[in-house]
């Protein structure tokens, strides 16, 4: 009998080993999904930081950065008006004071600013007030919405650099200003030329 129970000891013991082991692994999954839902596995330093720019239209200029590695989230809308909710409508109208805007969310330990900034100067002309090609008005103004005064200083300094080297012809007219409230535009503008298999078009 003392045999048996040090048999059935043992059995017992290896069940609620098992039990156990299986119990951990429940709460360590389901730990796990709550982690995933609630962290940014994307990022998962938090690391991100915005960057707001006008250039024109902003079909072309959010396919510019949408492709780059350490781009996170583009995202196309109007910024630097006076009105709220404004439609694509009432910006073309220009009496809203938006500018066609792209807002980028980016991994700067992947991507610096500078070379957001660069992307920025090398594909359009900030020379041209009010116009971009064959697009003219308000809202194709040349603009760099900073949100941080780094960013600014920064903006500032190439801004500088490119007027020193007489990169462009004419005087620069790019405005470098705090960015205001981000207003999305409508659907059927964010990433309109991937959802076309465009890769680019005059910005």
């Amino acid at each position: 009998m003392e045999v048996l129970r040090t048999e059935g000891s043992i059995k017992k013991g290896i069940f609620f080993e098992k039990l156990n082991y299986v119990l951990n692994e429940m709460r360590y999954q389901n730990w796990y999904r709550i982690f995933l839902c609630t962290h940014d596995t994307i990022n998962p330093m938090n690391t991100s930081q915005l960057a707001a720019f006008g250039a024109g239209c902003f079909w072309g200029v959010e396919e510019l950065y949408r492709v780059l590695p350490g781009i996170l989230k583009t995202e196309v809308g109007y910024m630097g008006g006076t009105v709220d909710n404004p439609t694509y409508e009432m910006v073309c109208g220009g009496n809203t004071g938006h500018v066609e805007t792209v807002q980028v969310t980016y991994d700067p330990q992947k991507i610096t600013y500078e070379e957001l900034l660069r992307i920025f100067w090398n594909n359009h002309n900030p020379t041209t007030p009010n116009r971009q090609g064959p697009d003219i008005g308000t809202q194709y103004r040349s603009v760099i919405f900073y949100y941080t005064e780094e960013q600014q200083e920064q903006a500032e300094a190439s801004k500088q650099e490119l007027t020193e080297q007489q990169r462009f012809k004419d005087p620069i007219v790019t405005e470098i200003i705090p960015a205001t409230t981000f207003w999305s535009a409508e659907e059927y503008h964010q990433q309109y030329l991937a959802k076309r298999g465009l890769g680019s078009c005059h910005i």
